[in-house]
């Protein structure tokens, strides 16, 4: 439900919080005492789909694809690259040199999916990557969050009210609730 705590708990995973009780440990970290390296060496492996996308509205979407590749010192040829190669998985190969504001908000988030996926991280946390689309967009993040679990072994994190029907790949379900995380099965 809303209000439940699923963003804080994607904050919490990705360092933006620290937990105030219990223990969360996030690629080897413990997210209570990891220093300030640590935060960044962990956030340089995940891959993070905002709800709200967070693209810089006055870059490209080619270059709001590679933002990870630009701040982690990645060449412009390994950049052009897998700028083409994750653009033509979203199905928005044709959009590269257009800016975010010129493109509606089920192509913004595909581009949110494929920065997260610029750097083949070992985590993706994704907070309600679907909640504003229709379901053309929701379909395709759907089918990059699961070819993400199938090609990069990457663990997929989740937070959102409707888990599709169709979903290919076996997942946990979880439910937030009075403040703990609880296995639904």
């Amino acid at each position: 439900p809303s209000g439940s705590g699923k963003s804080t708990l994607l904050k919490s995973i990705y360092g933006q919080i620290k937990p105030s009780k219990g223990t969360l440990n996030v690629g080897g970290f413990n997210m209570k005492k990891i220093k300030k390296t640590q935060l960044l060496q962990l956030r340089r492996n995940l891959g993070i789909v905002f709800q709200d996308y967070k693209l810089i509205n006055e870059w490209t979407v080619e270059k709001n694809v590679v933002l990870p590749l630009i701040i982690t010192g990645y060449s412009l040829d390994v950049q052009k690259v897998q700028a083409e190669k994750l653009l033509s998985h979203v199905k928005l190969a044709d959009q590269a040199h257009k800016y975010p504001l010129e493109l509606s908000g089920g192509e913004q988030q595909r581009v949110g999916v494929a920065r997260a996926l610029s750097k083949n991280p070992f985590m993706i946390l994704a907070d309600e990557p679907t909640g504003n689309l229709d379901e053309f967009s929701s379909g395709v993040v759907w089918d990059l969050l699961e070819n993400a679990c199938d090609q990069l072994n990457a663990t997929v994190l989740v937070v959102t009210h409707k888990i599709p029907t169709i979903f290919n790949i076996p997942y946990r379900h979880f439910i937030i609730e009075n403040g703990g995380v609880h296995e639904v099965h």
